[in-house]
């Protein structure tokens, strides 16, 4: 808005005077406000169609195997107490998770909107496939058709099988914070950051540094994540942090 002030003050100026540059300056700052109120709409519903897409597509992603079990179903609930949704909002996810267990949804059409609405950002995409699969592996259990589904849904927006197995890893390692460092638990860490166990320490720095800026809270709402899936966004950067950490004590009692 302060750019636009200045511009049509200093065009006021060099064709009015002073009055030129204070009607300018006005003429400014109204179109300010009205680009800035065009934009926050804009961006609320790129929001709430994000939303609707995350709960629609868990919905078809838990009937994959069949059946919605009580525990994806609980997944679902606290997924709406994390992102503090209550009231319409709350309704509105519900609706949206029953839409995608309906046998006419178009599961295809969902993705296509989905990549409309990221605008095909690469992290954004990455929590869009780390709800869901926090979603159907909550029985404990990832079922072959769960998993070929998962695939079919990360590609359809544009995550490659490389990216599934990264959050894969940020998922077992959020589990393994609470069970102790094991073997398994520090390729889930290299898994995390995306290098391979030889990469230097300088590798391993600079890949951890990349993912903590791309991974910001701040930056990723700045590109339409809803500030609800602000948590998540954090337990992102919370175990890339992990991760890193784990491989530091690692080589540093090795």
């Amino acid at each position: 808005m302060l750019f636009l002030i200045i511009i049509f003050a200093l065009i006021g100026l060099a064709f009015g005077g002073p009055v030129g540059l204070l009607i300018g300056g006005g003429l400014g700052w109204w179109l300010g406000k009205r680009l800035s109120r065009r934009l926050n709409i804009a961006r609320m519903r790129i929001q709430e169609g994000f939303l609707e897409s995350i709960f629609s597509v868990m919905g078809c992603l838990c009937q994959a195997d069949g059946k919605v079990t009580d525990g994806e179903l609980d997944v679902a609930e606290k997924l709406f107490d994390q992102m503090h949704l209550q009231g319409e909002q709350r309704a509105k996810a519900r609706a949206a998770f029953e839409r995608g267990r309906a046998d006419d949804f178009n599961l295809d059409a969902e993705l296509a909107n989905v990549n409309r609405l990221t605008q095909r950002q690469p992290v954004l995409r990455q929590v869009f496939i780390q709800v869901q699969l926090s979603a159907i592996a909550a029985d404990g259990v990832l079922h072959p058709a769960e998993h070929e589904m998962i695939l079919r849904v990360a590609r359809g927006v544009g995550c490659s099988d490389a990216e599934v197995q990264q959050i894969e890893a940020m998922l077992h390692g959020a589990a393994a914070n609470s069970q102790g460092a094991s073997e398994e638990a520090l390729k889930d860490a290299y898994r995390v950051l995306g290098v391979s166990d030889d990469a230097s320490d300088a590798e391993i720095k600079k890949a951890y540094r990349r993912l903590m800026s791309q991974n910001h809270p701040d930056k990723l709402a700045g590109k339409g994540l809803p500030e609800s899936m602000r948590d998540i966004a954090q337990a992102r950067t919370s175990e890339i942090g992990n991760a890193y950490e784990r491989i530091r004590t690692a080589r540093g009692s090795a």
